[in-house]
């Protein structure tokens, strides 16, 4: 009997092996905890930057209010029309799900390139860094304070985030309750205020198009994230129509809170108040709240940084596995680890790149419009993309069955493409330089597709080759 146990011993350790490798996504998370995901995601640290930028492109209050309500409906529609590809295809991959089965492995191939290197690794080195800022301001650690901070910052998420998904996702449910908290805080104080003295608008800049199209640039970048849910939507648990009642819940929450936060703003600074404000919402703080407002306004942004940072890692790592599970050259991403429910190589390779993006942002330091010129263009690119596909997969697949169906189609799709289409020229015309950067890193995603599909084409032939063998092998061993 002895003599057996090693053997068991084998086997356990092969069927754990093989447990471990087959291991796939399973829903563990409640709606509660997707809404607050996506809730944590798009009320970030934009919130308290952008204001300032969109005001001092609109002339009046009326176009400022209007910019942010149709910043909300845009991310609805769109919302509606996730809400349809993932309830009716639930992948961790998302979006990179959706265009493979829609316009093929090309698409899927660039958009998951650009995940990888543009838009959730750049985001997560942005958010670190404004955490760092604030940081600093609190307790600094000397000359390169921001870059330590955002160093610990990107290390410490993602390692609490191979732990687990429990982990991960807890932890973002806090952060969440606490940036809401805040951000209700500067909604109290600024309509607790008198109205700011009236002061002549800011003078536009450039033609009115071109104001509002920069202007929605600054809008929409804020409203981003709330797509990211989808690659949640194999580990949401009930039905699947869950997945697209926390999305629209989330969007309308966001849209309440930006539209009260805007408010808030105009009515303690007026217009040209925030259109002159480099840091909108400490101005507010220090207004309503006296000097100790700002330290107060420090531990809000830092939260804020913060919670978005955690769920920017829990979402775009997803992607990345399921990229690796189609890929032959990043195969590695493609593992999930059963014990902790969650990608962690894909994790770990996310990091890493943070990490590099903050080592640069330590040398350069660019900063918030730098970041929208390099990820804005390559993401609303892909946006409109995904509304393309869920025309394709209507037409292709018309009875799959669809848990949720977008209303009033194909209008509703068609708006978000033309919504998409607007965005991505303005944030081409806009940024320049930035724009080919990100574009310039992108198309090296092309260079790495000829590879995929050479070392996808040799590898069907050795399988063909030795398919061909076995069958000419077989008479002889049978005679």
């Amino acid at each position: 009997m002895r003599e057996k146990k090693p053997r068991a011993g084998r086997r356990r350790g092969k069927a754990t092996a093989t447990a471990v490798e087959a291991a796939a996504p399973s829903p563990t998370l409640r709606i509660l905890d997707a809404v607050l995901l996506t809730v944590g995601i798009v009320l970030g640290a934009g919130i308290f930057k952008a204001p300032s930028l969109v005001a001092a492109q609109l002339g009046s209050e009326q176009a400022l209010m209007l910019a942010w309500l149709l910043g909300g409906v845009a991310s609805l529609i769109g919302a509606l029309c996730y809400a349809e590809l993932a309830s009716t295809w639930p992948h961790p991959g998302g979006d990179y799900h959706y265009l493979h089965r829609a316009l093929g492995q090309g698409p899927a191939f660039l958009f998951a390139w650009a995940r990888l290197t543009v838009i959730p690794t750049g985001s997560i080195a942005l958010l670190a860094f404004v955490f760092g800022d604030y940081a600093t301001q609190l307790a600094p650690l000397g000359p390169y304070s921001s870059s330590v901070y955002a160093a610990a910052v990107v290390v410490g998420l993602t390692a609490m985030n191979v732990a687990g998904v429990r982990q991960g996702t807890r932890t973002q449910n806090v952060l969440t309750a606490l940036e809401v908290l805040g951000v209700g805080a500067i909604i109290v104080a600024g309509l607790l205020l008198a109205p700011a003295p009236s002061a002549p608008p800011p003078p536009a800049s450039g033609s009115p198009m071109a104001a509002w199209g920069l202007a929605l640039v600054f809008v929409l970048l804020t409203y981003g994230g709330w797509n990211e849910v989808a690659t949640l939507s194999a580990e949401v648990k009930g039905s699947r129509r869950n997945l697209a009642w926390a999305l629209l819940v989330s969007i309308g929450v966001v849209t309440a809170l930006y539209l009260l936060v805007n408010w808030a703003y105009l009515r303690g600074l007026g217009l040209a108040g925030m259109a002159g404000s480099s840091a909108v919402a400490a101005d507010l703080a220090q207004r309503a709240l006296g000097s100790g407002g700002a330290q107060a306004l420090c531990v809000l942004v830092a939260v804020s940084a913060l919670t978005s940072a955690n769920a920017t890692v829990i979402t775009g790592a997803r992607t990345h596995y399921a990229f690796g599970r189609d890929s032959t050259l990043f195969q590695g991403l493609g593992r999930w680890h059963a014990r902790a429910n969650t990608p962690a190589q894909a994790l770990l390779v996310q990091g890493t790149l943070a990490l590099a993006l903050v080592g640069l942002g330590t040398v350069t330091r660019q900063g918030f419009q730098t970041m929208v010129e390099y990820t804005a263009p390559v993401f609303w690119l892909f946006f409109l993309l995904t509304g393309v596909s869920l025309l394709v997969l209507r037409r292709r697949e018309p009875r799959t069955p669809r848990p949720f169906r977008v209303p009033l189609y194909p209008l509703t799709p068609l708006l978000f493409i033309g919504t998409c289409a607007y965005v991505l020229y303005s944030s081409l015309a806009y940024a320049g330089i930035g724009a080919l950067a990100g574009m310039v890193v992108l198309g090296t995603g092309a260079v790495l597709l000829f590879a995929e599909r050479m070392r996808r084409g040799r590898s069907s032939r050795r399988t063909a080759r030795d398919s061909r063998s076995i069958s000419l092998q077989q008479p002889k061993e049978a005679t």
